[in-house]
Order: C-alpha cells, then sequence, then structure tokens
C-alpha cells in the first residue's frame, strides 16, 4: 500500500484552510499546525470575538486534520517543526517573514532540504502593496461592479460568499498538486507563492472580461437578465428558482404551469415577461409547487426562506 500523501498546513482563515479541506477531501492526510498562544483568527481571537459563525467556519474548514497547537516562542520550536516536516509532502504557508525563519518554514531553510517537497505560500497580492480582504480583492479587480450596478442604495450590503478568497483556496489547492508533481519529477523543493488579487483576476475574469465591461454590460442570464432565469416569489414567502434555458424545459414549463411567455419570449428582457411568469408563481405556495413538479425535469427548485 503507497503511503499516504502528507500536508502541513501553517495557514489561517479562509483560503488555505479550504485548501487544506479540500486536499483531506481527496485523501491526504492534512495537518494543521497553530500557535497554541495565537490560534487561528476564526476560532480565537478578531473574526471570532465579534461574530462567533467564524467558529463554526474553522470547525468546518478544519474537521478532517488533525490540528497541533505548539508553542512557537518554545526554544526548541524549529526542531519540533523540522520533525513535522521531515515526514511531510508539501506545505501550505501563510506567516510573517520573521515567523517562517523562527520555524525554520523560511526559504534558505527550505531549499537546504534538498528532497522533494512542495510549497505553496499564500500572499494578498504581488501588484497591490496593501493589506486587503475579501471585498477588496472584488472591488480592485472590478468585479465587485457587477453587485453594484443596479442599485442607489446609500448603504449597500457585500455578498455573502467570499468568492475571491474560496477561488483562492481552490486555486491554491491546484498549486501544491502541481508542486507535489514537479518536486517528484525534478527530486527537490519546488515553492511558489499564490495571490488572492491576482487569482481573483484570473479565475473571475472570463465570465466578465474586459469586453464585456467596455461595453458597460451588466444584466446577463446569471443575474437576471432573462425571465426564463430569475427567482420568484410564491404566495408562502418561499421562492422557486427557475433555470428553464432550454427548449425542452420552458416549452413543458409553460404547459404545466400555463404560462403566456412563449418559447421565443423567454430571453424578453422587457418588465412585462418577467411579470408573467412571477403572477403565476405568486399564487402558488410551496406544496402546491412540489406536487406539479415531482418526478418532472424542467430545471426548476424550491428556495425556502429561513
Amino acid at each position: 500500500m503507497s503511503k499516504r500523501i502528507k500536508i502541513l498546513d501553517l495557514t489561517h482563515r479562509l483560503p488555505g484552510p479550504l485548501a487544506g479541506k479540500v486536499l483531506s477531501e481527496l485523501g491526504y492526510e492534512v495537518l494543521k499546525i497553530e500557535d497554541e498562544k495565537h490560534k487561528d483568527p476564526f476560532l480565537s481571537g478578531a473574526f471570532s470575538d465579534f461574530d462567533d459563525s467564524f467558529e463554526d467556519w474553522y470547525r468546518v474548514l478544519n474537521e478532517n486534520k488533525k490540528i497541533v497547537r505548539l508553542d512557537f516562542k518554545a526554544p526548541d520550536i524549529k526542531t519540533i517543526i523540522a520533525g513535522y516536516l521531515k515526514e511531510a509532502d508539501g506545505v501550505l504557508l501563510s506567516l510573517s517573514p520573521k515567523l517562517k525563519e523562527t520555524l525554520g518554514l523560511d526559504d534558505k531553510s527550505l531549499a537546504a532540504l534538498n528532497r522533494p517537497l512542495a510549497v505553496v505560500e499564500l500572499e494578498a497580492s504581488k501588484s497591490h502593496n496593501k493589506a486587503m480582504h475579501d471585498l477588496n480583492a472584488l472591488a480592485l479587480s472590478g468585479f465587485l461592479a457587477l453587485h453594484v450596478a443596479h442599485v442607489d442604495d446609500q448603504i449597500v450590503d457585500p455578498p455573502f460568499f467570499p468568492i475571491a478568497g474560496i477561488a483562492f483556496g481552490q486555486q491554491v489547492a491546484t498549486q501544491i498538486l502541481a508542486n507535489l508533481l514537479a518536486a517528484r519529477e525534478n527530486n527537490h523543493v519546488v515553492k511558489s507563492v499564490s495571490y488572492l488579487y491576482e487569482t481573483a483576476e484570473s479565475i473571475l475574469s472570463p465570465f466578465w472580461s474586459k469586453e464585456l465591461q467596455s461595453q458597460k454590460r451588466t444584466k446577463f442570464l446569471h443575474n437576471g437578465a432573462y425571465p426564463c432565469y430569475s427567482l420568484y416569489r410564491l404566495k408562502d414567502g418561499n421562492y422557486v428558482a427557475l433555470a428553464a434555458v432550454e427548449d425542452k424545459f420552458w416549452s413543458d414549463l409553460i404547459d404545466l404551469f400555463h404560462i403566456s411567455l412563449p418559447l421565443e419570449k423567454r430571453f424578453d428582457r422587457d418588465p412585462q415577461a418577467f411579470q408573467k411568469v412571477s403572477d403565476i408563481f405568486a399564487k402558488m405556495d410551496t406544496s402546491e409547487i412540489e406536487n406539479m413538479t415531482r418526478d418532472k425535469e424542467l430545471c426548476l427548485s424550491i428556495v425556502r426562506k429561513i
């Protein structure tokens, strides 16, 4: 039986731990190493102090890992880390330069290992020197403009899902897998740095390209441009998520619910087209929808309000 690949996760908050979660679910053994005094901020400190939902994030992101807490100021900490490093195939890093040196995880120390080892370090950006969170990365890359394109409110709630950080975490997981292959092929340490901002630009740009931005287009299929792909409120306060884009799905939908919006009009941007669909669903409740659509392929799903 082949040896299970081991990854040391010395990251915190969202992207690194998410990458570790992805790797653990792929069957890799992930060991998260934390300072016993300064734990992950999602568990103790800045974030969890004002919002305990971050503690739940921490639990879910790290539930499949083994967590070890060490005294990062102990006189023998470098030797202790070296012991863990000896058994590792990969390392995820998100530490200050001083702490990396203290732990023996700086570039010079890693290169001296002279063996196959994959390393990915997480940083905010290689082109912006300012500190940033997910919202800043989305703003700087231009993609947050879509979120505010059709509102004029004085205060606008940010998107709930931290899309930039989620994309970043997935990218880090992909990068360390690539580094693992390269390290084994070349028989030495392979390290790369991944960046939050640049990842947001790279991953999100295909969906709102510079060309589309130059056209000042802000409404598309996925954010409510067409009546066949939208959310409609039901009589009981729940919603239906309608995604009947293809001919078959729309034809079956309008036959079942008697919606007076023919096939060719499902891409009509006129508010009256949306209203025709809305008027039908506004008269129905969740149980009616479920009974009528049971065992039918309509791309229609219930969204239950919390």
